[in-house]
């Protein structure tokens, strides 16, 4: 290397490891074997996590900092939020495998700039058409299948992907870059690899057990039998020669032909291994499902609120309707002023209430009628208001709403019940804005953490298991019964919030049920209790989902228990199916400032921490 060469790369290497904080690492010598895990690292990685940052251009906050700082790069290359969004996205889909990918679905909520309008993208996936209302039951004996490990580990849970339709009607309708584009950080990525860390080796273990009964999962998650080390370097090759198929043809590639055809193959009949330690049961999705896949475009749900415009997710998902009605119970009540106690207290109740009128009425409005106006309506709020006692909790399960007949006033409350809770709570959120102040909230999954557990052989993603969100035993009247070609109900809750008709807040979480109660917590958090944006998204976190008990983050108990006790609240400790870790959604979220001063957040401590950048630091 010449003299000038060496003093231009170490240039690069200052500005580099001086101004965006990257820790660049040398690359093996040429021709050194790449297998998925490596001790040695082939390029600069970024593996430095930012949980705020603040400064103006754009930002893009994330779970992971090497999609974050993808999602930089293309603001600062002139890419709009959009197409930082779907870089990002399409990175998540390599380094948070087992919570997002193209085997998956989401939802995108939209802010225009231009004509001050706000989109969305219902990319949820789709029951196969040809799903039939048993197909949780086991023929073999006639009794419903376990909930785990028969139905999260499964074919007949993977529904159709909608990830891949969502990124290119998104870049379609409202980017300025091509999904080709988009695609090529994360193919670069894929190939080179990252860096693991805690979060991920850990996930990887407490999947080790149903990740060992398919050859292809194993090869991929498992290298040599086990999770990889933190601090190897994982690789992900078959992805990146998927990514790149997808970029050369189109999406085409993969919802119709060989790739169409080889996931509904190992939906129908997953490829595992001779003796699997799991029963497995097979699945109904078929190529002809993929073909036929549609995102929709729809309307947002919207609530006025102390001032400020919520905008989110209608149904399919519930999020937009339940944290709107949550929010438009509360408005009713003066918060600001009232004690800590008191205040949590309005809010966990306003939550049960909202969560029972989810469960009475949200479903797929294809195939069931949703009162979504009604529901958001702020005579129905008034009218579920009445239900809060100031001075005691209700008792548990508190009744739906009569969101066919209401007045405002209040009445006699009946008898409620529990709806079943069948969502997991691995998902992964995404925001992005850019320099003329676009905004995308991205909510993304595969439902748990590692989907089903199926690797599609030789493609590098999992398949999702995100049928299982569907109620598990079929009822009629249920609006969430399974039905073929059906959206199956989810709780993201992606949120864009305007004041005077401007960006104010755009925020979002993984969390399956949770999801609600997260977004809802930081919205209370940051308008009713006056906390900074850092303050609302790092504060402990309690659901009410209209059960006995609250579930909360241990954090949360011993700081509020005392004064909540007195209500008569109950609080559990927040657990998960897989793992100990008692923690309560991983949200994002940027704060619009004035004179276009960006403040972006990421979790600081929740799933080991995000990655929250701006382009630039200083005007």
């Amino acid at each position: 290397m010449s003299h000038a060469r060496r003093r231009f790369v170490a240039t690069g290497v200052a500005l580099l490891t001086g101004i965006a904080g990257i820790t660049l690492v040398p690359s093996p010598a040429r021709g050194a074997a790449a297998p998925a895990v490596a001790t040695r690292k082939k390029a600069a990685r970024y593996n430095v996590k930012t949980p705020t940052s603040r400064g103006f251009g754009g930002a893009v906050t994330s779970v992971d900092p090497e999609a974050s700082r993808i999602g930089i790069q293309v603001l600062r290359r002139g890419g709009n939020a959009v197409d930082a969004a779907v870089a990002t996205a399409a990175a998540l889909g390599v380094t948070e495998p087992y919570s997002s990918g193209i085997g998956g679905g989401g939802y995108l909520v939209h802010y225009d700039a231009r004509t001050g309008r706000v989109g969305t993208i219902d990319g949820r996936e789709t029951a196969p058409r040809s799903m039939p209302h048993n197909a949780f039951i086991d023929p073999s004996t006639g009794k419903p299948y376990n909930f785990t490990p028969e139905l999260v580990t499964s074919g007949v849970s993977v529904g159709t992907p909608g990830t891949l339709a969502t990124w290119r009607t998104a870049v379609r309708k409202w980017g300025r870059r091509s999904l080709a584009e988009a695609l090529r950080p994360a193919i670069r990525l894929a190939r080179r690899g990252f860096v693991v860390d805690k979060t991920f080796n850990e996930q990887t273990a407490d999947n080790q057990k149903r990740f060992a009964d398919f050859p292809a999962t194993s090869r991929l998650f498992l290298p040599g039998g086990k999770p990889p080390a933190v601090g190897s370097v994982f690789r992900n090759r078959d992805l990146a020669r998927t990514y790149r198929l997808i970029a050369r043809k189109g999406i085409r590639a993969f919802y119709q032909g060989d790739l169409a055809r080889q996931i509904a193959r190992t939906a129908q009949h997953p490829p595992k291994r001779a003796h699997p330690d799991l029963p497995i049961p097979p699945g109904h999705l078929t190529a002809r499902d993929l073909g036929r896949y549609r995102v929709r475009q729809q309307a947002p749900t919207r609530i006025g609120y102390r001032g400020y415009d919520v905008y989110g997710m209608a149904p399919s998902s519930s999020g937009g309707s339940t944290v709107g009605e949550a929010l438009n119970i509360l408005e009713r009540f003066k918060i600001a002023s009232m004690s800590t106690g008191a205040a949590l207290h309005h809010y966990l109740e306003a939550s049960a209430l909202a969560f029972a009128d989810r469960a009475r009425y949200l479903g797929d409005p294809a195939y069931v009628k949703v009162p979504l106006r009604h529901l958001l309506s702020d005579r129905f709020a008034a009218e579920r208001a009445c239900a809060i006692d100031p001075d005691h909790a209700a008792t548990k399960p508190v009744p739906a709403g009569n969101a066919a007949s209401y007045d405002g006033r209040c009445g006699t409350p009946a008898t409620g019940r529990v709806a079943p809770d069948t969502e997991n709570i691995n998902t992964t959120n995404l925001t992005a804005t850019d320099r003329w102040g676009n905004v995308v909230e991205y909510t993304l999954t595969i439902e748990q953490t590692g989907g089903s557990g199926i690797t599609v052989p030789g493609r590098g993603f999992l398949l999702n298991n995100e049928l299982t969100d569907f109620s598990t035993t079929y009822d009629a009247k249920d609006p969430n019964r399974i039905q073929g070609g059906k959206r199956p109900r989810s709780s993201m809750s992606p949120t864009i919030v305007l004041r005077n008709g401007k960006p104010f807040l755009a925020l979002g979480s993984p969390g399956g049920s949770t999801i609600i109660t997260t977004v809802l917590q930081m919205l209370f958090n940051r308008i009713d209790r006056g906390m900074t944006i850092e303050q609302a998204i790092a504060a402990p976190r309690a659901q009410q989902a209209n059960t006995p008990t609250e579930t909360a983050e241990p954090e949360f108990i011993s700081a509020y228990e005392a004064l909540l006790t007195p209500y008569g609240h109950k609080l559990k400790p927040a657990g998960d199916a897989f793992t100990s870790k008692a923690q309560i959604g991983a949200a994002t979220a940027i704060e619009f400032g004035p004179r276009g001063r960006l403040t972006a957040v990421s979790e600081p401590v929740r799933r080991g921490g995000g990655s929250a950048l701006v382009v630039r630091r200083s005007r």
